[in-house]
């Protein structure tokens, strides 16, 4: 036996079970990720819930680390809380147990299959649904061939003679075991790959059953460890929320494994063979550990936070969890419009903190700022999709048809709203980075007059909330007259930097692209916020110029 080659193989089999792990992650992310965040958006109904929806989850992405990073990215918006965190978290370390079940079974006949359907699908696919569901399809053939090569290449270790050794001595130091499972389960990042490994050995009778549970247990701990590295950056919740898991996995690993190596229960019942028995006893671990700790959540949660304080230099939680919309009156259509205004208002808010530093982001590129801009983009999204919904579930009898209308009016500024954080985000943010990485430098004219129009912007945005809150019409003719007002300004400011251009003024030249794609962004952004105004205009008949009736709806012209 050549034990480099062995080790190759393994090597190889073992990096192809990683990668199409992570493939099949990657397609569910691609092609269902909103609905997923909304599943997990809506997982505050109940612990049961909550826990349901974890597990649901971690079946579907084949982990329950991506579910924690998902989890962690809701309540460092602060959209989910910490006991709520933890109660999904306990729901995905089932489901992953449920994940090293399904593809534990021996489904080697149906590896031609999958991979003729995945292949069809990925490349004769018309939308990107199909191709990401193809992806997903060859992920899953993909791993049953990975766990093949692995029982393939661990064949000739059967007949290595220290393999003996090494085997009773970690048996019968199961401690030392328990810390190698956690270790190589935190190397890989994947404690579904990890336990698929073990009882891969195990079905090859390289890893008697004490070994194996050891190894099995150690791997929950490492899949605890897992999530605790990848938030060590993060904001205090996500990290509680890490903590927390590790809490519950950690230590009820720790007291299964005392618990087998010194009661030596009989796991017959669990199935035959060694491979089944650890694969089951994963499985029956994570129920338990479910049923056990699904009321200590908020007492642990409790405890964390305790535990776990903010860095000196970390700010508070970027957006309240708490949410306007009141659904005990969504009966009662005038009630439930000021509810939708009050959400409306608390969205705006997070557009402002949103908007209010780019000029100091454009200056500086701070990272952790452009970072915290791009998480209350998040916010604003689920605002968005929650008035929406809220909106939506209003009956107007026919008496209120004004109410109606006014519902409708609501839901589209939050669209456009909505289309603000985008364009902060996604345009704006990306910007700032750019002149940040080229370390480019603005004309001082040039940066005066974004200055400037920023300024404009957000004095503007202030208007445009006054008059969704008061509906005059005085206010809304001019929020109007300063939308006119900006776009002189925005084809001012475009002529200024055209004729610096013409002088050869290098800074000009340097930054042209981001300077007019910055002007332009920002009058956008203005016209959405304009958009409030019209709908007020129309009804007073206020709206007779052609061009402004023509702009009516939020056109960001």
């Amino acid at each position: 036996m050549n034990l480099y080659l062995v080790l190759l193989h393994l090597a190889g089999a073992i990096t192809l079970l990683l990668w199409a792990v992570r493939m099949v992650r990657t397609g569910v992310e691609r092609s269902q990720e909103p609905a997923l965040k909304r599943l997990l958006r809506e997982s505050g109904g109940g612990k049961l819930r909550a826990a349901a929806v974890g597990t649901g989850i971690a079946i579907v992405l084949q982990s329950s680390t991506a579910v924690a990073l998902l989890a962690a990215g809701f309540a460092g918006s602060g959209t989910l809380t910490l006991a709520t965190g933890l109660t999904l978290m306990l729901g995905a370390d089932l489901g992953s147990a449920l994940v090293v079940q399904i593809l534990s079974v021996d489904l080697h006949w149906l590896i031609p299959v999958l991979l003729v359907i995945g292949g069809a699908l990925f490349f004769k696919g018309t939308s990107r649904p199909w191709r990401q569901g193809g992806r997903i399809v060859m992920g899953i053939a993909l791993i049953l061939v990975s766990l093949q090569m692995i029982g393939q290449a661990t064949l000739p270790l059967r007949e290595a003679e220290f393999l003996p050794d090494i085997v009773g001595y970690l048996a019968s130091d199961f401690v030392t075991a328990f810390l190698i499972g956690a270790a190589f389960t935190w190397l890989v990042h994947s404690s579904v790959a990890s336990i698929l490994m073990v009882a891969t050995f195990a079905a090859q009778g390289l890893v008697p059953l004490e070994l194996g549970v050891s190894l099995m247990l150690g791997a929950n701990l490492g899949g605890g460890l897992i999530a605790l590295g990848l938030t060590r950056n993060s904001v205090v919740e996500a990290r509680r929320i890490a903590a927390g898991n590790l809490l519950f996995r950690g230590v009820g690993a720790a007291l299964v494994l005392v618990a087998f190596h010194y009661l030596q229960p009989p796991l017959d019942i669990l199935g035959q063979g060694v491979a089944r028995q650890v694969i089951n006893l994963h499985l029956v671990f994570n129920l338990m550990l479910l049923v056990v700790c699904l009321p200590l959540t908020g007492p642990v949660a409790r405890l964390v936070t305790r535990l776990i304080k903010p860095s000196v230099a970390e700010p508070p939680p970027l957006v309240a969890a708490s949410s306007c919309l009141d659904p005990a009156v969504v009966d009662q259509p005038a009630l439930a419009l000021a509810s939708a205004k009050r959400e409306l208002l608390r969205m705006a808010e997070i557009i402002e903190r949103m908007l209010k530093p780019l000029m100091e982001l454009y200056e500086t590129g701070d990272p952790e700022k452009i970072r915290q801009v791009k998480r209350l983009e998040e916010a604003v999204d689920r605002a968005q999709q929650d008035i929406k919904l809220y909106l939506a579930q209003i009956s107007y009898p026919e008496t209120m048809q004004d109410e109606a209308r006014r519902g409708h009016e609501l839901a589209n500024f939050a669209i456009n709203l909505e289309y603000v954080g985008d364009a902060i985000s996604k345009t704006l943010v990306k910007l700032a980075e750019t002149r940040r990485d080229q370390n480019l430098k603005f004309s001082p004219a040039g940066w005066r007059e974004l200055n400037e129009l920023h300024h404009r912007v957000m004095q503007n945005m202030q208007l445009a909330l006054n008059v969704l809150m008061s509906e005059d019409r005085e206010s809304a003719r001019l929020l109007l007259a300063e939308k006119d007002a900006m776009g002189q300004a925005e084809r001012a400011s475009a002529s200024g930097h055209l004729q610096r251009l013409r002088q050869g003024a290098s800074q000009s030249i340097e930054t042209s692209n981001i300077h007019l794609e910055t002007v332009r962004a920002l009058k956008t952004i203005n016209s959405l916020f304009a958009s409030v105004a019209y709908p007020i205009l129309a009804e007073s008949g206020d709206l007779l110029d052609s061009r402004l009736a023509r702009d009516n709806g939020g056109s960001a012209s």
